[in-house]
């Protein structure tokens, strides 16, 4: 990472501004300060492609011999730093020191573990912050040469209007938060100690390091894949019973409101003939009556990617044409046989009460509160900081078509084969393809991330072509992203055979691999009015895959 923690140190390892080499040997120092048989930082010897519009900015926190932030802009075909001893601030009041370092590969970007006790910045290092920035100036390298430099920065914390200023003729600069309306009087960068690349804290990163530093070494090991493992059979689930006919036929005969009994609940169904999904060409409207019943007759299906999860639900009250929104917290008129599940993790502006659908009348109500699609945590709630699985995410972009996708899914189903890792995968309901990889107890999402992210790195390699890695899509040059970010608490991907916000009611349903080859198949085959027929031709692929406990293979 960027230089030691203390401010002497820091200013006597950099060079001025005026004496730094040419842009085109810009990382020779940077370079010349690291042995890279040992570090993990990057080289920066291959060049990592830049941003479009090369705007990013990063900060990285970072535990050296003392703690501090490394800002970083990407400018120049290199990310120009400094190291800020207390942090950036949000706070217009505050005057930060920011001494200049040695400008840090692109690849540095998004850089997260440990150096190395004595390695140049020993410490261990987390990405505090990113997103893109924007300057005043027309040349933000010739500002910095200048030494004043304006900006905007836009990041997942750090937001609003920034200045860096140097003091006198040397490396310490002030970095200043301007009075905009961003701006939020004594704001600590203190007060959030995790990465939001990973959600890990400083302390388990360099806790993770040395337990793998701990780790018995066998010398005399093959060099072969380590493939994975089952540790026994797959856990099994309640059985659930779909809806009788009498049932069916009672709701078929409600007016446009009324009570409905469904399994021994009552429901108080409203608005049963708005439309939800409106017509495509191929299929008519859908009614929150129809989504009702298509919820009521999947549940026995969808209720084994749901039961005793937390679930985020994206509702549609006015119908997927107009504006939805993300709803979490459990509503205070939801009845009281729903259950409900308290989040322990939970912070001062989290929702704390969840809803757990665990029978079809919980289904049946979700239809009738407009929850058209339902994202369940990936944890059960009893042990709510360890994934069931590992999502990999072919996201694709608006240059990709849906054989870029299949090809993508293939590949990564060969590296999971040679790995001897069972997986199965689903179609989304919109553009791309979603794998999932079942686990054992015991994994954490820091390791379900990081496995995936060395998987689909080695993927991209091989189709540099069709993938982005930039972080925003405006950055991705309309290419697809291989999204290991996926693997954290509380975020969510689709359920299996939940609807999508789409005219027609689109549905993600699992796959078989061999359905790959299909050359009708497209990832919004499928509907709320034609997947139940598949379900009874087919099943469900993925069934026999959850709550497999697999041990995920080190790679």
């Amino acid at each position: 990472m960027t230089g030691p923690a203390d401010d002497t140190s820091l200013a006597d390892d950099t060079s001025t501004a005026d004496d730094r080499p040419p842009a085109a040997d810009r990382l020779d120092r940077y370079r010349s300060m690291r042995d890279f048989e040992v570090t993990g930082e990057p080289s920066g010897i291959a060049e990592a492609p830049s941003a479009a519009g090369g705007d990013r900015f990063v900060v990285q926190r970072h535990r050296a011999r003392r703690r501090h932030y490394d800002l970083r802009l990407e400018m120049g075909g290199v990310l120009v730093s400094w190291a800020v001893p207390k942090g950036p601030t949000l706070d217009a009041r505050q005057r930060r020191l920011a001494v200049h370092v040695e400008d840090h590969p692109l690849d540095y970007f998004d850089f997260e573990g440990t150096i190395p006790e004595g390695e140049y910045g020993g410490g261990d290092v987390i990405v505090w912050d990113w997103g893109t920035w924007a300057p005043d100036e027309d040349d933000p390298v010739a500002a910095v040469e200048a030494g004043e430099l304006h900006f905007d920065v836009f990041g997942e914390r750090l937001v609003g209007h920034y200045a860096l200023v140097r003091r006198g003729d040397g490396d310490q600069w002030l970095l200043i938060h301007k009075g905009d309306a961003h701006a939020v009087a004594g704001w600590d960068p203190e007060d959030h100690p995790t990465s939001v690349r990973s959600g890990r804290t400083n302390d388990e990163v360099r806790a993770e390091a040395e337990a793998i530093d701990q780790e018995p070494s066998d010398a005399s090991a093959s060099t072969a894949p380590r493939r994975a493992e089952v540790l026994g059979e797959a856990s099994t689930l309640p059985e659930w019973d779909p809806p009788t006919p009498d049932e069916l036929d009672a709701l078929d005969a409600l007016g446009a409101k009324g009570e409905w009994e469904l399994q021994g609940r009552t429901l108080k169904l409203t608005n049963l003939d708005k439309v939800l999904f409106p017509a495509t060409d191929d299929d008519a409207p859908v009614t929150k009556r129809d989504l009702i019943r298509y919820h009521a007759v999947i549940a026995p299906t969808m209720l084994r990617y749901l039961f005793d999860r937390a679930v985020n639900s994206n509702r549609f009250p006015r119908g997927v044409d107009a504006p939805g929104f993300w709803h979490k917290a459990v509503p205070s008129h939801a009845p009281d046989w729903i259950t409900r599940w308290d989040y322990p993790g939970a912070g001062a502006k989290d929702t704390r009460t969840y809803i757990v659908p665990d029978s079809p009348a919980t289904l049946a109500w979700l239809a009738n509160y407009g929850a058209v699609e339902l994202n369940p945590w990936n944890s059960r709630t009893a042990s709510w900081e360890e994934p069931s699985w590992a999502y990999i995410d072919l996201d694709p972009g608006p240059r990709n078509d849906f054989d870029d996708v299949i090809v993508l899914a293939r590949l990564h189903k060969v590296v999971l084969d040679s790995l001897g890792v069972r997986a199965g995968a689903k179609v989304t309901g919109k553009r791309g393809i979603q794998i999932w990889v079942p686990i054992a107890a015991g994994h954490s999402f820091e390791q379900a991330r990081e496995w995936v992210e060395t998987v689909s790195r080695a993927v991209g390699r091989t189709v540099p072509e069709l993938i982005s890695w930039a972080w925003n899509k405006k950055d991705r040059g309309g290419l697809a992203r291989l999204d290991f970010t996926q693997n954290a608490i509380n975020k969510t991907l689709v359920a299996p055979f939940s609807a999508r916000p789409a005219p027609g009611a689109p549905v993600s349903v699992p796959i078989t691999w061999d359905e790959l080859d299909d050359p009708d198949l497209t990832p919004d085959r499928w509907t709320v009015r034609t997947v139940l027929d598949r379900v009874e031709e087919v099943g469900d692929p993925l069934a026999e895959l959850v709550g497999l406990p697999q041990r995920l293979p080190p790679l």
